[in-house]
């Protein structure tokens, strides 16, 4: 009876491996077919030009350039704006914070935060920043929206990288006659910089895709001018996206998928480095 049973567990173990590796195939075979549509549709349009031109009523004359400008200004603002608050966050509640009741809640609602739909993002920024608080369709709105958006990301893979540093490093520090601070600052932030930076950068590859925030926040679907301060009006790479492919001629759908393969090219990059980043932190960790 025992050699049957093992038998059924084979077959079913087999079965299920097969199933998972077509499941597999599948995905990539969809990701691939859409990859390759995108490219043949748009590597023509990647060139200088479609860099430094700006938006155009003509496809074949238009470019990204104050996409561009208007994506790097929004991401530097949101960045000087998560990070502090994000990595400072961290540290309190894993170094500092009374390990009771109420820190389990506020894990746990900092865990959920992370996966809310980025368009109550969306929605809270109209709320409070555009309307309440009177910011506007600026950039400095839609820089406050998306740090709230990333902050739970920041603050979850902080304290994940906080967590994994052993607790022998931190003994020996106060071994030695440190602080607190001192521990935090010179041992446990070194010995988990990789994990932070690594969240830091997957964090910002989020923010880069973003549209349905922007769209709630008022950002402008063409914008003819280069943002010059954080209560300029703006537009993004998404933004710009999305309007090109509204649009019902050949050449926009083909300026759109270009935009897509600029947009694809900086996300694959953030997630190598996040990536190096990692292995690299782990080497050293290992050692």
């Amino acid at each position: 009876m025992s050699k049957k049973r093992l038998i059924s567990a084979n077959t079913k173990d087999k079965i299920f491996n097969a199933f998972g590796m077509f499941c597999t195939f599948f995905a990539l075979l969809i990701l691939v077919i859409l990859f390759a549509d995108i490219l043949i549709k748009g590597i023509g349009r990647v060139n200088w030009s479609f860099f430094v031109n700006f938006p155009s009523r003509h496809p074949e004359q238009s470019g990204i350039f104050t996409a561009l400008a208007g994506m790097f200004s929004l991401l530097l603002f949101t960045i000087i704006i998560a990070l502090p608050i994000g990595i400072m966050s961290a540290i309190y509640l894993q170094e500092y914070g009374a390990k009771n009741r109420f820190a389990k809640i506020v894990e746990i609602n900092i865990s959920n935060l992370a996966g809310v739909p980025s368009i109550i993002y969306g929605i809270l920024g109209l709320t409070i920043f555009v309307r309440a608080l009177g910011l506007g369709n600026s950039i400095l709105a839609a820089a406050l929206t998306l740090a709230l958006l990333i902050m739970p990301v920041i603050i979850v893979a902080t304290r994940e990288a906080i967590k994994a540093v052993p607790d022998s490093l931190r003994e020996a520090s106060y071994g030695m006659g440190a602080t607190r601070w001192q521990t935090v600052s010179r041992v446990v932030i070194p010995a988990s910089l990789g994990g932070i930076l690594t969240g830091i950068i997957l964090s910002i590859s989020r923010a880069i895709g973003e549209t349905a925030p922007l769209i709630v926040v008022g950002a402008l679907a063409y914008v003819p001018f280069i943002p010059e301060g954080p209560m300029d009006q703006f537009t993004s790479l998404p933004i710009q996206i999305y309007n090109w492919t509204s649009r019902p001629q050949q050449g926009f759908i083909e300026n759109a998928a270009a935009g897509i393969i600029v947009l694809l090219i900086f996300t694959f990059m953030l997630n190598g480095i996040a990536i190096y980043l990692r292995n690299k932190w782990y080497k050293k960790t290992s050692l």
